[in-house]
């Protein structure tokens, strides 16, 4: 895919979708952070209906502390792995009350050192609280960029750089969503549906479905 084609494709996704954005509900960086954790092989409709009712009752770190890891687990119980995610929850709200005054940091290396955040948690967090240019690549990210061609790679770190590259920069604040709404939605895993896609003309794929 060439620059002029890169370009027409960012184009008409931010045509289709002019402001997109997360579809985990939050209404604050920690609150992002929380869900992102919760999000890891879970769906964001499972994530949400969980989150509705713990951040009602706790919403900061200190508050999830004070909650503490028993009764976290009775809130996140219908989201897998809540085990772990529930001691990474209390462990990651200790590390920020005792060292970031309660606050999410602003920063890559402080957000991974944070425990159940890794290199794509963080991104979500510095692109979707802090407006950042990354792009976290999940699943739905690794297929779009490997499957139109618009920036292959054989793991999501070689992608992750590859779109980094690949996106015109008036597009990359908000390439991770368009890319991640589009794998989810249009481009899906086993059957694609290409009959109704805006860049089906754009795209390498060589198996188009109707």
């Amino acid at each position: 895919m060439n620059k002029q084609q890169r370009y027409e494709l960012f184009k008409r996704l931010q045509r289709e979708n002019p402001h997109p954005t997360t579809e985990l509900i939050y209404h604050s960086p920690f609150e992002l952070l929380l869900a992102v954790v919760l999000s890891a092989q879970a769906t964001d409709v499972s994530v949400n209906k969980a989150t509705e009712s713990l951040f009602a009752v706790a919403n900061t770190p200190k508050a999830i502390l004070k909650l503490g890891e028993e009764k976290l687990k009775d809130y996140i119980k219908t989201i897998g792995l809540y085990n772990s995610k529930a001691r990474h929850i209390i462990q990651l709200c200790q590390l920020l009350v005792d060292h970031h005054d309660s606050q999410v940091p602003h920063d890559r290396e402080a957000l991974e050192r944070l425990p159940g955040v890794g290199r794509k948690t963080a991104n979500v967090v510095l692109n979707t609280a802090f407006g950042e240019p990354t792009i976290a690549v999940d699943t739905h990210i690794f297929r779009v960029a490997n499957r139109t061609g618009l920036a292959p790679g054989e793991n999501v770190l070689v992608v992750e750089h590859a779109l980094l590259k690949a996106v015109p920069p008036e597009f990359l604040k908000d390439a991770h969503h368009w890319l991640i709404l589009h794998g989810r939605y249009t481009c899906l895993a086993r059957k694609p549906r290409c009959g109704s896609c805006v860049i089906s003309d754009l795209c390498e794929y060589p198996n188009k479905t109707e």
